[in-house]
């Protein structure tokens, strides 16, 4: 079986890398990382990612959704990652999946369609419980409904106050939010909440494909052009060599992640232990790929003034997110042996 992206994905793809590298580049990105009281909500990027269907890509068509797949979504992730671009998108899109398969009828008619158009602005979390303290909650301070857990399964938390929390990673904001009980999902039960883990966990893996892919190609691009002795240093044995083996672990990392996608899409067996593995891969890759860009790129890779930490740091968060790649090798290890 060939197990690629459709020609309409690819369009996906294209369009998303198009916005951002003519609309939102790099440069784009350093004057969010840089702005540390800022809220790191760039209007224009929020509106563009309403008016192309990025918010939308997995909602209902009835309620004003593209009626897409995570396959899709993990395609807008990967673009992102590439990018470092900021903004709350994933904890929007799970939040209209927590209400997509926990909601009731009246909670998807109020929040779907708010938030597949960026009306509304989510905020995802499994980390603590409501009412309480909820910590790190990626843009939890300007989310307008944030899902969580609770003691009989999901809720969302509207009207939450929310204090911004320090992050060595520029490319997000995170917050601290003080939620009350908030408005049960009353169909989150423990499988559905676990469906939501597996797809946080794959947009997860996704942006960190897109992440690693971008570090190499940033790379091999630089060390083609960069002499030492006469000759490009990529021609030098020992880079040319560790450069062909992070593109091959991130090429398996971007299938794994694809792969998952489908897999929690058509509810397959075994589609737990293709996000196990889909995260481990990535998160190793673009840990790698990432720090192998500051040290090949020289001197000039260390430096602030050079985009390679924007990669690094946004790696190294996300890494340890929804497990990392020695808790995913436990949970591979459990599911196989």
């Amino acid at each position: 079986m060939f197990f690629a992206l459709t020609d309409d994905q690819r369009e996906f793809d294209g369009a998303v890398r198009s916005y951002l590298s003519e609309r939102f580049d790099l440069a784009a990105v350093r004057e969010v990382f840089e702005d540390v009281s800022g809220d790191g909500h760039p209007a224009s990027l929020w509106k563009a990612a309403a008016d192309q269907g990025w918010l939308a890509v997995t909602v209902p068509e009835d309620q004003e959704g593209l009626g897409l797949g995570l396959v899709e979504a993990q395609v807008i992730a990967r673009a992102l990652g590439a990018g470092a671009a900021p903004g709350p998108w994933r904890g929007t899109v799970l939040a209209a999946e927590a209400v997509r398969l926990a909601g009731s009828d009246e909670q998807k008619a109020a929040w779907l369609p708010r938030l597949a158009t960026g009306d509304a602005v989510g905020a995802f979390t499994l980390r603590g419980s409501a009412p309480g303290t909820l910590t790190a909650v990626e843009y939890g301070g300007v989310a307008d409904v944030v899902v969580a857990r609770s003691a009989d399964g999901l809720v969302l938390v509207t009207g939450a106050t929310a204090t911004p929390q320090g992050s060595y990673d520029g490319t997000t904001r995170l917050a601290s939010v003080e939620a009350g009980a908030g408005e049960a999902l009353p169909g989150a039960t423990a499988e559905v909440i676990a469906e939501l883990e597996a797809r946080a966990t794959v947009l997860v893996a996704a942006d960190l494909a897109g992440i690693a892919r971008e570090a190499v190609s940033r790379t091999v691009a630089y060390d083609k052009e960069r002499s030492q002795f006469g000759v490009p240093v990529g021609s030098f044995q020992a880079i040319k060599h560790a450069l062909a083996d992070l593109h091959v672990a991130v090429t398996l990392a971007e299938h794994a992640v694809l792969y998952a996608s489908y897999a929690v899409d058509a509810k397959l067996d075994g589609a737990d232990l293709a996000v196990a593995v889909a995260k481990a891969k990535a998160g190793d890759a673009a840990v790698a790929a990432t720090a192998a860009m500051i040290q090949y790129h020289g001197g000039i890779g260390y430096t602030w003034e050079h985009e390679a930490h924007f990669f690094y740091k946004r790696a190294k968060r996300l890494a340890g997110q929804y497990g990392d790649a020695d808790a995913q090798r436990e949970k591979i290890a459990t599911l196989t042996i």
